[in-house]
């Protein structure tokens, strides 16, 4: 039965404009060296410049594997809860019907692309952003919409998910830093203690 498997990563860590900061390239290298030992057959980012630059990093470490954007990695909210958990009421807020549409319709382009079989054994990594790793997390458990808000990830954490034809997806692993030394784990998450 042929599979396919997706390392889904966020990107590493980076200033308001977008760009990697030197942590987050630092980061990004030690993913690559990570994955440069799995047969990766692409690399697709989000055409944000955090997740471009990121995509390029792991791509020095993958020599002849294709780095590639794909759109539908974009960030973005991807569902907005009809009954809002008070804790996200702020986030939410001024958030418009139209925006909330949109925000689905690229969700449903991103699990419609990359949250299924392909009929072959294929292994590709996918560099994006917290929200939409959350929406394939929680897509894979066939977790309701609103499940995503609880599920965040850090700067270039692994999260690693298979697909297989008349099967449920198997989430391998969630949020696994272990490629990085202690000081550049857990970027991109608010204050508090941390594992």
């Amino acid at each position: 039965m042929s599979t396919r498997t997706l390392y889904v990563a966020r990107h590493g860590a980076a200033d308001p404009f977008g760009e990697l900061t030197e942590a987050g390239q630092r980061q990004t290298e030690l993913l690559g060296r990570r994955l440069a030992g799995l047969p990766v057959d692409a690399v697709w980012h989000s055409p944000l410049p955090q997740a471009a630059r990121s995509a390029r990093i792991l791509g020095t470490s993958l020599p002849d594997v294709p780095v590639w954007e794909a759109a539908e990695l974009i960030d973005h909210v991807p569902h907005v809860p009809d009954e809002m958990p008070a804790a996200w009421a702020g986030f939410f807020d001024g958030f418009s019907a139209a925006e909330a549409a949109s925000g689905a319709a690229l969700a449903d382009a991103l699990t419609a692309r990359f949250a299924c079989p392909t009929g072959e054994e294929t292994h590709e990594v996918l560099v994006t952003h917290a929200y939409q790793v959350a929406w394939l997390v929680r897509h894979a458990l066939d977790a309701p919409p609103a499940r995503w808000l609880g599920l965040s990830c850090g700067n270039t954490a692994l999260t690693v998910i298979q697909y297989r034809d008349g099967l449920a997806p198997t989430v391998l692993l969630y949020n696994d830093m272990g490629h990085l030394p202690p000081e550049l784990r857990w970027t991109g998450f608010g204050p508090g203690v941390r594992p």
